[in-house]
């Protein structure tokens, strides 16, 4: 298959890795590729900037968010700043997107006030919802965004069971996501479809929790699990 990644930072880096070792054919998406490719410095939890990453994984080639997405056969990755996301989407233009399945992992996260951040959008809106009403052609799937992009390619770090979610209008193109979701190793019962793309707005919430659970536990390798009374 081939599959975009539109996203340069660690996460982005996570999911084209693991997309191509599972033999896809992958390009990652940036705004402006010199530039992307001029960045060499770590970021602030020592994760390799994206010029060093391309050097690295040269079979990942680094293009614009247009060509990404024209790219792409099927399924396209969105592993953005949750307030870049709609524009990323922009550039990378409702002819090329149209049809396709949006593996969305974006969270409206706001660092303005600093650290813990809130959310730019909650309640009665999710950003998932925003961009499944600006691009209504995209098969929106919302799922990924309540785990660390380690978790999220390999949910084995995690031992025993524990839950991924999966919102979405489409259910051809949920289905098709669970199937990436298996081959990172995510089991068929630990992956809950909680229904259409309102309900990323109960997923992108877990975000303000997420990050106390860090603050407290001083680590990001940690997920939910459920547990169902019969």
């Amino acid at each position: 298959m081939k599959i975009a990644v539109l996203g340069t930072g660690s996460v982005g880096q996570t999911l084209a890795g693991r997309l191509a070792g599972l033999s896809h054919e992958v390009v990652m998406g940036t705004r402006n590729v010199a530039e992307s490719l001029s960045r060499t410095t770590p970021d602030a939890w020592g994760n390799p900037a994206i010029g060093t990453w391309a050097t690295q994984n040269p079979h990942i080639k680094l293009v614009n968010y247009s060509e990404a997405a024209a790219f792409s056969d099927g399924i396209i990755v969105h592993a953005m700043n949750g307030f870049a996301a709609i524009e990323s989407l922009k550039q990378a233009g409702e002819a090329n997107l149209s049809g396709k399945i949006l593996l969305d992992i974006t969270n409206p996260l706001d660092f303005s006030k600093g650290f813990p951040p809130s959310l730019f959008v909650s309640n009665t809106d999710s950003l998932g919802e925003q961009i499944q009403a600006a691009f209504p052609t995209l098969k929106v799937v919302k799922t990924l965004n309540t785990v660390t992009n380690p978790i999220m390619v390999n949910p084995s770090i995690i031992p025993g069971d524990h839950t991924i979610f999966v919102s979405g209008n489409d259910a051809d193109a949920k289905a098709q996501v669970v199937e990436v979701l298996k081959s990172f190793g995510w089991a068929a019962h630990n992956i809950l479809d909680l229904g259409d793309i309102t309900t990323a707005r109960g997923t992108e919430q877990i975000l303000p929790i997420w990050v106390r659970l860090y603050g407290v536990l001083q680590t990001p390798m940690f997920n939910f699990h459920l547990k169902v009374a019969h």
